[in-house]
């Protein structure tokens, strides 16, 4: 399966955290989405954000050191749709700049903002919910 996805995330308190050469960030307690694709194997990514265990390789895997994901969405595809549906969410959220778009124009793929707003903003993408098994 390949296509694109996104993972919703939650930061329990105030942190500043290192990633990668964008240096050190301060991240305010809260939630927050982060969009990105996989068009060599969509259940593959999404199982390695979810270890624990992991080398640190894209910007998300420092927030996800401390940060813990709540949902993740995705929509399969054979084309990567990450950057249009970042759009969607930079309109509606505040963003993280440069961050998890290194490969592209974006101003950022990751964003935060009140629960509400991205769970509206993802019901109006009519993303299919990823569901984690044992199995998976």
């Amino acid at each position: 399966m390949k296509g694109s996805y996104v993972l919703v995330l939650e930061l329990e308190r105030d942190t500043e955290i290192m990633v990668g050469k964008l240096g050190t960030l301060a991240f305010k307690k809260g939630h927050y989405v982060y969009v990105g694709s996989a068009l060599n194997g969509l259940d593959h990514r999404l199982q390695r954000h979810l270890r624990d265990e992991k080398r640190f390789h894209w910007h998300i895997d420092y927030l996800l050191a401390h940060a813990s994901i709540t949902e993740i969405f995705f929509r399969e595809g054979n084309t990567c749709e990450e950057c249009v549906i970042a759009q969607q969410f930079a309109s509606l959220l505040s963003s993280i700049p440069h961050f998890g778009c290194s490969d592209c124009s974006c101003e950022s793929h990751l964003f935060f903002g009140t629960y509400g707003i991205i769970q509206g903003c993802i019901d109006s993408l009519k993303m299919s919910s990823y569901i984690v098994t044992e199995t998976t």
